[in-house]
């Protein structure tokens, strides 16, 4: 039986974009309907675990986001509430579903707005998270939160930026943040920064949140990759934990896989594929298909997996990037050889947990422990999350480490 948070998410995934934007066209006002909107979840939230769910949990979600406008409405000018009322069409009457969904998202991930922003508000508007929500799982102070979103939709206000899709000369560029914050949205589901079990499960909401991009516009390579990488992570999603503790891919009991999810991703790779325009996200999920399709961690085929990381590299010559092709090459050419490539990222990964950490495996590797005992102390310095934490103290110094978790 479907639990009331469970249908909840379902619910506001399917209406919560839209009903955001059919609101904003009827009252021309996107704070009052994002705001409508949002209070119609808080109310969902409460009602629905207290009373259980309605018969019709769009039409609930509809009438209280509609209700909640109007008394916006009441307050702000009670006579142009009356006007509004008088000439407002029915809901069933008004264009909705993926268009405004994804007008919506593009508003929310215009460049005018800073890239915190951008995925605060898609959180609320288009996937319909509450504030604490969004603020628990970011580590961020509520009232921060809160005045990060008034911020960005003033923004949006002062800077007329529109709730529609660009159009086709702008729409590549544009589409580029757009998939970068369902990317990082779908990583702090993966890989929580806090650790903790949220009561919405990010990385689930991404999937879906990818794949509605990916469909609505069907030519564009990269939404099917990125569709692609995120379903196919999300296949392991059952094997990365045991008791609170994280597992490393190696390690996974790859019987609890969803192979159909795999099969999906493959297939949505295939369909990017088809495009020819290669990019990053469909070179990382084809990554992601070579781990996944492997018999064990031993049975991978990791000189495909470097030379993957190789021509990711021409495209996103990034730091992090290049440890990913030192962590692929150290199982083709060693940890001697691999650690002679690591050094060259020191400075410009000092900060970052997962370099130290590779560093320490690859130096215990080569029986350099004193070294590796240093490295490893100071990976576990640098990261919040305790169940990476307790990975660190338990299993770095034992075993070389995954290219991804």
């Amino acid at each position: 039986m479907t639990s009331p948070d469970d249908l909840l998410a379902q619910t506001l995934r399917a209406e919560a974009g839209p009903l955001v934007a059919r609101l904003s066209r009827r009252f021309g006002d996107f704070d009052l309907a994002e705001e409508a909107v949002q209070g119609a979840v808080v109310e969902a939230l409460s009602s629905w675990r207290r009373d259980g769910p309605p018969q019709r949990p769009g039409a609930w979600l509809q009438v209280a986001a509609d209700r909640n406008a109007m008394d916006g409405l009441r307050l702000r000018d009670r006579q142009r509430a009356l006007a509004v009322r008088a000439v407002a069409p029915p809901v069933d009457d008004e264009r909705g579903g993926t268009d405004d969904r994804l007008a919506l998202l593009f508003a929310c991930c215009h460049p005018a707005l800073a890239p915190d922003a951008r995925l605060a508000l898609t959180l609320r508007a288009v996937v319909g998270l509450t504030t604490p929500q969004i603020a628990r799982a970011f580590l961020v102070h509520e009232s921060t939160l809160a005045q990060r979103i008034v911020r960005a939709k003033r923004k949006i206000v002062a800077a007329h930026i529109a709730l529609t899709v660009p159009a086709e000369a702008d729409l590549s560029e544009r589409l580029g943040d757009v998939l970068a914050v369902v990317y990082v949205m779908f990583n702090e589901g993966f890989v929580s920064s806090t650790g903790a079990t949220q009561d919405r499960d990010l990385a689930a909401d991404a999937v879906w949140l990818a794949d509605v991009v990916a469909t609505a516009l069907p030519g564009e390579a990269e939404a099917w990759g990125l569709a692609a990488l995120l379903t196919i992570q999300h296949a392991r999603s059952r094997a990365r934990f045991s008791d609170g503790d994280l597992i490393l891919l190696r390690d996974q009991d790859r019987t609890l896989w969803d192979v159909d999810a795999i099969a999906d991703g493959e297939r949505l790779i295939e369909r990017a594929a088809s495009l020819r325009r290669p990019g990053p996200y469909q070179l990382q999920a084809a990554i992601a298909a070579v781990h996944a399709t492997g018999s064990s961690w031993e049975e991978t085929d990791w000189l495909q997996i470097a030379l993957l990381y190789d021509e990711l590299a021409r495209f996103d010559p990034s730091p992090v990037v290049r440890l990913n092709q030192v962590v692929a090459r150290a199982q083709v050419v060693g940890a001697a050889d691999a650690l002679a490539g690591l050094e060259s990222l020191a400075e410009p990964l000092a900060g970052y947990h997962l370099f130290h950490a590779t560093r320490a495996q690859l130096l215990s590797d080569l029986g350099r422990d004193d070294e590796a005992a240093h490295a490893n102390r100071r990976a576990l310095e640098l990261t919040t999350n305790d169940a990476e934490r307790r990975l660190l103290t338990t299993r770095l110094h034992r075993r070389p480490l995954d290219d991804g978790t």
